[in-house]
């Protein structure tokens, strides 16, 4: 007789075994859009909850449920959790609705009201002595985040091996300007503080107004971060004179702060996330075909050589200068269509780096 093994269950099958356990048996699943990361969302209609599918191989889903409970006890409004199976990185979590800050914005909403009302709720959560159980946002991570941009973004325009020879030197210059910034362990970052990842609540007071979500990877480190990364958005151009006013909303709430050193650990940083940006939407669209991320592409350039015009930065601007001609430039439409190539064949080889965001 022959003996028949039994296959393994597909992803489709865990996430049905979940939904029975969880009483959702019959539950209708509706696919949100994937964005850049690989955790998946399904709406089950009708149930005000979301299905959470995180592969616990790529992106463990402990992390979410940590901060939110984190979040949760601050008073912030991170979505509740019905049912959590970390083995099998699934969990059921509230759903907020359709109401994000990009949506509202592209429909006229105010925007200096989202702005301040998503400003309000970081002050709540800085004032906040961060969780002790977090990993730092230590130097370490900061130079491998910046590694995304010499070994993805540099390629297209020096070619992939003179961008190796120069990787080392790069991520030294970069590390020495931000050696500061690193030792910060003031507040517990979000680290991509955006209009995508934040909502507006109806029914709920203050801060709890502002759903955040994406926040799984959050880490210990400098409080400028999240700010920064809101108002120096890489997907929205947000006016100069709401950028300071907001800058000048969130310090008028701590005067504790030292100011010019916070803003200096804000141009810092701003000029960390661009480059880390630059080098995951070049990632995104050349390994991954998410082609859509492309047309942000001139908008980080422009805040990242804005944020190289610092003091902090000059020798690593005459670097460039020397070493990367046309860095400072929107890349031309040939690259941006080989781009578009799946799999594109310049960035082939080049390190994939360890960061998802």
């Amino acid at each position: 007789m022959t003996e028949t093994r039994a296959s393994s269950p597909t992803r489709e099958d865990q996430r049905a075994a979940f939904l029975a356990r969880a009483g959702f048996a019959e539950a209708q699943l509706v696919a949100l859009p994937a964005d850049a990361s690989t955790r998946r969302y399904f709406r089950l209609s009708g149930e005000g909850l979301l299905l959470m599918d995180s592969s616990p191989h790529s992106e463990p889903i402990g992390p979410f449920v940590q901060v939110a409970r984190h979040l949760h006890g601050l008073g912030l409004s991170a979505p509740a959790m019905l049912q959590v199976d970390e083995e099998a990185g699934l969990a059921l979590i509230e759903d907020f609705g359709h109401d994000t800050y990009t949506r509202l914005l592209a429909a006229g909403h105010p925007e200096t009201a989202l702005y301040r009302l998503a400003i309000d709720a970081l002050v709540a959560l800085h004032r906040a002595p961060p969780t002790a159980e977090m990993a730092p946002y230590d130097a370490r991570q900061l130079s491998d985040e910046c590694a995304l941009f010499i070994d993805w973004y540099v390629p297209l325009l020096i070619g992939k091996e003179a961008a190796l020879d120069l990787r080392e030197s790069f991520l030294t210059l970069f590390a020495e300007a931000c050696s500061d910034v690193a030792q910060r362990r003031e507040a517990l970052v979000l680290r991509d503080f955006h209009v995508d990842n934040l909502m507006l609540l109806e029914g709920r007071e203050g801060v709890a107004a502002c759903g955040l979500l994406d926040f799984q990877d959050a880490l210990i480190g400098a409080a400028a971060y999240d700010l920064m990364s809101l108002l120096e958005d890489a997907r929205r151009d947000v006016p100069e004179a709401l950028r300071v006013a907001l800058l000048t909303h969130y310090l008028m709430q701590r005067p504790e702060l030292d100011a010019p050193r916070f803003l200096e650990d804000y141009r810092r940083l701003a000029a960390q996330r661009h480059a880390k940006v630059l080098g995951i939407f070049v990632r995104l669209a050349g390994r991954d075909g998410k082609h859509g991320y492309l047309a942000h592409l001139p908008r980080t350039l422009g805040l990242f050589v804005r944020a190289l015009e610092a003091e902090a930065f000059a020798t690593l601007r005459a670097w460039l200068n020397g070493h990367v001609p046309g860095w400072r430039d929107e890349l031309p439409p040939a690259t941006l269509a080989a781009l578009r190539e799946t799999p594109y064949r310049l960035v082939q080889g080049l390190p994939h780096g360890h960061v998802q965001h």
